[in-house]
């Protein structure tokens, strides 16, 4: 008599994509550390519970080097999830993996209102905020990529769309971040973050109801609030690129 073995179910493996920041440090590290905390004072707890990758391609640095960079990184509670670019000299165990294959789904500064960027205007990062902290009713319109928001966006949710546009018909409180490939649209007041471009998009724009930003963003070039001409706070504006200087107009009523 033979006995039945039971059936056993196969390991079902699945793929799964998820953005993340990528931060490009320069040297010589410390100015890029300072300017890292620098911005790090103006908006404190951006990198928690984000995945982050460091980019340390064509960088001449040795595996000590490398190693203390990350120590750092960790005293800021800045949490490496992988390297890329690094030779594999410089790697030892114990430092995150090597990563390989990322493509850009969103190249951005590292927010700085949300926290620390590297290099301001000039440093880029792989987009990545967590989840909206409250579900947000959207609709992808058809004929082109463009996502449509049509509530406010409330202070602690982040809205993703690396294909195209984003058009939110109410405001975006402080706190809240809005990413876009393409250009961003807000029809109320914009509080929070808009960084256009994402995708390396050049050509993209930010246009709002009313200017309150904490950090508009086009093609990883940034200003923050600090930086943002008071002359343009409480306007209607237009946000766009011209070359490497992000340049802001008001908009005619």
């Amino acid at each position: 008599m033979t006995e039945a073995l039971p059936t056993r179910k196969a390991v079902r493996l699945r793929g799964r994509s998820f953005l993340a920041l990528v931060l490009s440090p320069e040297l010589p590290f410390g100015e890029w550390l300072g300017q890292l905390d620098d911005l790090a004072r103006r908006s404190t707890g951006f990198f928690l519970g984000r995945p982050i990758v460091l980019d340390v391609a064509g960088l001449p640095i040795t595996r000590e080097q490398l190693s203390d960079l990350l120590s750092e990184l960790t005293k800021r509670n800045v949490r490496v999830m992988g390297i890329e670019g690094a030779l594999p000299s410089i790697l030892a165990p114990g430092m995150p993996p090597e990563m390989k294959g990322g493509r850009n789904a969103a190249d951005i500064e590292v927010p700085e209102t949300p926290s620390g960027a590297p290099k301001a205007g000039d440093a880029k990062a792989d987009a990545a905020p967590t989840a909206a902290a409250e579900p947000v009713r959207t609709t992808q319109l058809a004929a082109t990529p463009s996502l449509l928001i049509e509530e406010p966006v409330r202070s602690g949710q982040s809205i993703i769309f690396p294909e195209g546009d984003v058009t939110v018909l109410g405001s975006v409180s402080s706190g809240a971040e809005v990413i876009a490939g393409g250009s961003i649209h807000v029809y109320g007041a914009l509080r929070g973050r808009a960084l256009a471009g994402s995708a390396g998009n050049a050509n993209a724009r930010i246009f709002c109801r009313k200017l309150e930003a904490e950090l508009i963003a086009i093609d990883g070039l940034y200003k923050t609030a600090e930086d943002i001409d008071p002359k343009m706070r409480g306007q209607a504006v237009h946000v766009w690129l011209d070359d490497t200087v992000l340049k802001t107009v008001v908009l005619a009523n």
